[in-house]
């Protein structure tokens, strides 16, 4: 069974990882997009960095805004196998993306 991180972990992803936001017990992400053709392209993109990882975040699409959520539920929280796929996505994706807050 996969580790779940501890508080301290998580604290250094969040810092690592500023984008990223624990909800609900799960390390989420927002982006919003100029339409929907540009939530879908994102998303496709996303298909295609997970499946290369084995790793699938949860994905919904509201016309032009998209959250992706990422928590290991074999190990019941979120693992280093989560904090590597969310900087897989931030990185492999930056030029893909229009996050929310930013």
């Amino acid at each position: 069974m996969k580790k779940v991180l501890t508080e301290a972990e998580l604290k250094d992803l969040l810092q690592a990882q500023p984008e990223w936001k624990l909800q609900d017990g799960k390390l989420v992400r927002e982006w919003t997009f100029s339409n929907f053709l540009g939530s879908m392209a994102f998303v496709n993109r996303v298909a295609t960095v997970a499946e290369e990882a084995g790793h699938h975040p949860d994905i919904t699409i509201r016309y032009n805004h998209v959250v992706l959520a990422l928590v290991s539920h074999d190990a019941g929280g979120i693992t280093r196998r989560d904090a590597a796929m969310a900087a897989k996505i931030s990185t492999e994706l930056a030029s893909h993306t229009s996050p929310k807050h930013e």
